[in-house]
């Protein structure tokens, strides 16, 4: 095999659904970094955002694109509902506690995406779309738009994160809770706007995944593991990292195939997340989160 058919076939496929994982570990980061647990409802809020976004293309007959916007803030409106709802009133519990919470909203999120959408895959549109050549590399739009979309949201959110008052008050708390408290921080808000962040990266990632490929109402338990992977291998706590992370095991698991059954593809996020877990725990970037 050619190194160009290498590219088509793997390089350019693993840095798309890299970009989508990197999208799904930004939020998880953000939640770690901030209040202090894994979320596993992140993979199910994805897909939630996505089958919104595919409610939109079907009722208003707008394009997958402009469905986007109002899915990531719709999806970042029920992140919010959600907190408050299931998880504020466990907030002086033990971590582990709102973890199996959040594995039961994961379930009740799905669960409601199969009775409103149903079990069977969908797309966003019909057709055959044809790649462009770009120098011998086959490149579609969407696999552009996704890669040029995951990196504009990442800047801007290193931008809002570094330069705004409330992106300060995000970091103070991932630092130090209490002290952001005295400060003057409004926790409450700082939690509030967490989750509309990480509901809208959640419906991005969901949104982008189906455009690549397919919805389906399990799609985003399926990513949830490579998420979590891209996050502790570029260190939990760091926007650049989860990004970094998410290509690595994009690539790794596109890669994979050259040498492994398709079937063990999936296997590639586990074996990645295990060999970091026990080499080098804190990430390929450490240091001061957020």
């Amino acid at each position: 095999m050619g190194a160009l058919e290498i590219v088509n076939f793997y390089l350019v496929p693993g840095i798309v659904v890299g970009s989508i994982y990197a999208l799904g570990a930004v939020g998880i980061t953000l939640v770690f970094a901030i209040l202090r647990y894994a979320h596993l409802a992140h993979g199910d809020l994805a897909t939630l955002g996505a089958f919104l976004a595919l409610g939109a293309v079907t009722i208003l007959g707008v394009s997958p694109y402009v469905a986007l916007p109002i899915a990531m803030l719709m999806t970042a409106v029920v992140s919010v509902g959600i907190d408050k709802t299931f998880y504020a009133y466990l907030r002086e519990r033990p971590k582990i506690v709102t973890v199996m919470a959040s594995l039961g909203v994961a379930l009740m999120v799905r669960s409601i995406v199969q009775v409103v959408w149903g079990v069977d895959s969908e797309t966003y549109s019909r057709g055959i779309v044809r790649p462009e050549n770009w120098f011998g590399i086959r490149l579609r739009d969407r696999e552009i738009i996704t890669v040029l979309a995951m990196a504009a949201l990442v800047l801007a959110l290193q931008v809002f994160l570094k330069r705004s008052k409330w992106g300060k008050a995000m970091r103070a708390m991932s630092d130090n809770p209490d002290l952001a408290l005295l400060s003057g921080v409004d926790n409450r808000k700082v939690v509030m706007l967490t989750w509309l962040i990480v509901g809208g990266l959640c419906a991005a990632a969901g949104v982008f995944l189906g455009l690549n490929y397919e919805l389906k109402a399990m799609m985003g338990w399926t990513m949830l593991l490579p998420m979590f992977a891209a996050a502790i291998l570029g260190g939990v706590g760091r926007i650049e990292g989860a990004v970094l992370g998410g290509l690595i095991v994009g690539i790794a698991e596109e890669m994979s195939t050259l040498f492994l059954p398709t079937e063990y593809k999936a296997a590639t996020a586990f074996a990645i997340l295990l060999l970091m877990l026990l080499v080098r725990p804190t990430g390929l970037l450490k240091g001061k989160v957020l």
